[in-house]
């Protein structure tokens, strides 16, 4: 019986990152359009990258399981 090799989801593996400590990063998102209604201090808080939701750990260990 052969072993199977697992795909990455490309469109996921472009989205996230591996911290060093084993954590995903992320960047956040509504900062694409309709910027001129967000307050400039929501908009310069959507620029930082923030940690997955531990909730969609699991999900996203196994859609990337070589990162």
């Amino acid at each position: 019986m052969s072993k199977l090799k697992l795909k990455t989801k490309r469109a996921a593996a472009k989205r996230f990152k591996k911290t060093g400590t084993g954590e995903l990063k992320r960047s956040k998102a509504y900062k694409s359009h309709i910027l001129t209604k967000k307050t400039t201090k929501r908009k310069r808080n959507l620029r930082k990258s923030t940690l997955t939701d531990e909730t969609n750990v699991k999900t996203m260990k196994k859609i990337l399981p070589y990162l």
